[in-house]
């Protein structure tokens, strides 16, 4: 073998075009197709096996993806719950623009929500994380608040007294948190009864 041939080495420069592209994946991907994959694990294997590792594997990529854009697995869990919780997926559970909508079909796509398998699947298991965590409790509680006053801005907009639209909406809030814990257990209402639901929760008092 010649000196030439010793010191010559091919692997380097492909070692540097394999890390550019690792990089290059890692800018692609985003925080959210991260966020979306730590849910996709939530849901599939409960809070406890979202791993760094369980999350690279979801996306077919290396832990050093995952440092581009996380400092440690609590921050990507809290990020998660946030994006969850935030107002950008309010289409997941189709309850954005609603202001753009006339009242009754405001109600009936917010009536929509409480039977969306989607939705209600990951904020069950959001809901039981936040009994020990209190970062995703406080994002939880935000998106609960926002909920109820789109509600009430709703109601007093259908001629009810402010206290008499809050009630209701609190009402509607309750029923709705009360149908993600319970749908498993109690029938699924259909869409008729969902709408008299609404029907009778919104109806004028005599």
């Amino acid at each position: 073998m010649t000196d030439e041939s010793r010191t010559t080495r091919p692997t380097a420069p492909v070692s540097k075009r394999k890390a550019a592209s690792a990089r290059g994946a890692a800018r692609r991907l985003g925080v959210e197709d991260w966020t979306d994959a730590a849910l996709r694990v939530l849901l599939r294997d409960g809070v406890a096996a979202i791993t760094i590792a369980k999350v690279c594997e979801e996306l077919g990529v290396t832990k050093g993806s995952f440092y581009w854009h996380f400092d440690g697995i609590d921050q990507l869990l809290e990020t998660t719950a946030q994006f969850w919780c935030a107002d950008r997926n309010d289409a997941a559970r189709g309850i954005s623009d609603l202001d753009d909508l006339p009242v009754r079909e405001r109600l009936d796509r917010m009536g929509a929500v409480l039977t969306g398998e989607r939705v209600w699947q990951v904020e069950l298991a959001v809901r039981d994380w936040a009994r020990t965590n209190a970062r995703v409790a406080e994002a939880v509680k935000s998106l609960d608040q926002r909920i109820f006053h789109t509600l009430t801005k709703t109601l007093i907009e259908l001629g009810f007294p402010p206290d008499q639209a809050e009630m209701r909406a609190g009402l509607m809030c309750f029923a709705g948190i009360g149908f993600v814990h319970g749908n498993q257990n109690l029938p699924v209402p259909t869409e008729e009864q969902r709408r008299e639901f609404f029907r009778f929760i919104t109806q004028p008092p005599h």
